[in-house]
């Protein structure tokens, strides 16, 4: 016996906490941001961001 398909698709509603797609988007792109800011720090100063903020 076979069991009857549904006619339609649920709408399940995005969660607003924990691992969803803007969360990941967001963290991507801040990721991204401060990865060139450590890049433009390096660059301008001369030293590397540990030394720039006086821990190395």
């Amino acid at each position: 016996m076979t069991q009857p398909q549904p006619s339609s698709t649920p709408n399940f509603e995005e969660p607003k906490f924990g691992f969803n797609s803007y969360a990941e988007r967001l963290n991507g792109r801040a990721a991204m941001i401060g990865f060139v800011a450590t890049l433009v720090i390096e660059y301008v100063t001369g030293q590397g961001l540990l030394s720039w903020l006086g821990l190395a």
